[in-house]
């Protein structure tokens, strides 16, 4: 069966035949011919197979490792954020905002909680659960876009775990895509590096980042971290079964938050003159976002990017036990899960009680479905991110 990365040999000659003419369609890693690693397409794009020029031995053998999900955890802050609590800083109210998105209740850190602590327990729950110890860790990646320092918190998370030996830890910044991203990033350090065990982290605080009088983007994020372990597994066992990403900076000015100009007229605080050198301190402005065009947006680009993953792995709708979305908008997901043609019950959403928590809606999704038993080992789960960027991706998995 091919893989998202095409890296499992089809056993099939017609299933060889299809694979030789369509190598652009797979977003390919790496291929091991007799031990020796070549790379053949790294695009997520799809490019002719006959732009390929690879000197292949006469006799061709292919080995490849799989990938596979085997541990979850999450973490949220303490403080909840009810609509009707909103109803007194801004002129909204609980039928309001449940009624347009779905939200009934978000958590926030408070300011002496650390994003980094809340990564770190949810990505040691998903160690327990894996039961691996953080020593055998090859690799951290943190999904977010509210690093607590502006050169990455994902090495803090790597010391907090207690990896005495120092495995890479970096930080993914792609928003509310942040965590498939990450996801499909591990898929390739196993399949191409020969990793073992690849922590994915997905954890954001938007809170710190929101306009708390404007009605309506206040609404709608909240904070929280979540966590999966991606454990290398042999080829026949592989669970991560192909993926779609995409991204068009055309839409960046649909949600943003850019850069704070300073308007002061007189040397800054760190000795820069204005207009020539930059002042001290920079910082961001809060969110910026058009729900609109957002909408438009992620119902059109969603389920084709599903459709196309589901093509790849060669499933179909039907094949699927579960549709898990970025949880942003109950009216978004029930919109993709429509075009989809899948039911209700097969679609998995706790955004009612979260909110919109970027890079952490999926895997903080997903632990609770795992861990209330609802998703169960070998289910087959179509997820998807979508968000600023604009960027957008899907996968299509197996747990454990």
């Amino acid at each position: 069966m091919a893989n998202a990365s095409g890296l499992v040999a089809p056993t099939a000659p017609s299933l060889r035949r299809r694979f030789s003419q369509s190598l652009g369609i797979y977003r390919s890693g790496f291929w091991f011919y007799d031990g020796v690693s070549r790379l053949t397409v790294c695009s997520s794009a799809a490019q002719g197979a006959e732009k390929l020029s690879l000197a292949e031995p006469k006799a061709r053998r292919l080995v490849s490792k799989g990938c596979k999900l085997v541990g979850c955890g999450s973490a949220l802050p303490s403080i909840q954020i009810s609509n009707d609590d909103l109803s007194e800083i801004v002129d909204t109210s609980d039928e309001w905002i449940s009624v347009r998105t779905g939200i009934r209740n978000r958590r926030i850190l408070s300011r002496k909680d650390s994003l980094t602590a809340m990564a770190t327990e949810a990505a040691q729950k998903a160690l327990q659960m894996a039961e691996v110890d953080p020593d055998d860790v090859d690799l951290v990646l943190l999904c977010t876009s509210t690093p607590e320092d502006l050169f990455g918190s994902a090495p803090q998370i790597q010391k907090a775990l207690g990896c005495s030996n120092n495995p890479l830890a970096y930080d993914i910044t792609a928003a509310c895509s942040g965590f498939l991203l990450g996801l499909v990033s591990a898929a390739c350090y196993i399949r191409g590096g020969g990793f073992n065990n690849v922590l994915v982290i997905g954890a954001d605080a938007l809170s710190r980042y929101v306009d708390w009088n404007d009605r309506g983007s206040c609404i709608l994020f909240g904070d929280a971290a979540g966590a999966v372990l991606l454990q290398s597994c042999d080829s026949e066992e592989d669970g991560l079964f192909a993926f779609d990403m995409h991204s068009d900076g055309e839409g960046q000015r649909h949600l943003k938050a850019g850069m704070k100009e300073n308007g002061r007229d007189e040397l800054g605080t760190n000795g820069s003159l204005l207009g020539l050198l930059p002042e001290a301190p920079s910082s961001f402005s809060c969110i910026e976002m058009n729900g609109k065009e957002v909408f438009r947006f992620a119902v059109r680009v969603v389920p084709h990017s599903i459709e196309l993953a589901l093509e790849k792995a060669g499933l179909g709708v039907s094949n699927i036990d579960w549709l898990l979305l970025h949880q942003a908008n109950q009216r978004i997901i029930d919109a993709v899960a429509t075009r989809l043609e899948v039911p209700p019950e097969r679609v998995i959403s706790n955004l009612a009680n979260y909110g919109n928590t970027s890079a952490a809606s999926i895997p903080l999704a997903l632990d609770e479905a795992v861990r209330s038993g609802k998703v169960r080992g070998g289910d087959t789960i179509a997820t998807a991110g979508f968000g600023a960027g604009l960027t957008w991706g899907s996968a299509i998995v197996r747990w454990g």
